[in-house]
């Protein structure tokens, strides 16, 4: 793991492990890069499929850390030296993710308070929710990782599944 002077890794009570600040960061800050392997879109397809299948069998969570970069290429951010993939996904995010001339950034979005544990949110889409539960315990959780522009069509989809699962004596 490579140092970097805003950083640490740590125990984090969300998951697993976590990203923490080891000093104050200020707002807009660059923290840290999102770095791995690049591959092409085909490639990253198989990886995932495979991490997911592996993880499914061995009862795990947490195992794709493929990135998207653009419309060719994602980084497989599964390897030792990128420090970045331990940070957490949160409702209530401090930090955003920001691609810079073919870099991935986590860009803090707000000033950080050492100790303070960095998160952003993954972003992901609803086609998958069911399998990314979340455990954020943020008040603005919709209780799955999901991008925010999603929120409000969860909360109509899991609205409608719990109508469905009552039962009517």
């Amino acid at each position: 793991m490579a140092q970097n002077k805003y950083i640490i890794k740590k125990k984090s009570g969300i998951h697993g492990w976590g990203i923490f600040a080891k000093t104050g960061i200020p707002k807009a800050t660059r923290i840290i890069e999102y770095i791995g392997e690049k591959i092409t879109k085909a490639e990253a397809d198989r990886r995932g499929e495979r991490l997911i299948e592996y993880a499914k069998k061995h009862k795990e969570s947490g195992a794709v850390y493929i990135f998207i970069l653009n419309k060719k290429y994602d980084i497989d951010g599964h390897v030792e030296y990128n420090t970045a993939k331990y940070i957490n996904h949160s409702c209530a995010p401090n930090c955003e993710v920001d691609i810079i001339r073919g870099h991935i950034w986590v860009i803090a979005l707000r000033d950080i308070q050492k100790g303070e544990e960095l998160f952003y949110n993954y972003g992901y889409d609803m086609d998958t929710y069911e399998e990314h539960p979340c455990f954020c315990k943020s008040a603005r959780c919709p209780g799955f990782i999901t991008a925010e522009e999603h929120w409000v069509k969860l909360n109509k989809t899991l609205k409608e599944k719990s109508k469905k699962s009552v039962k009517v004596l």
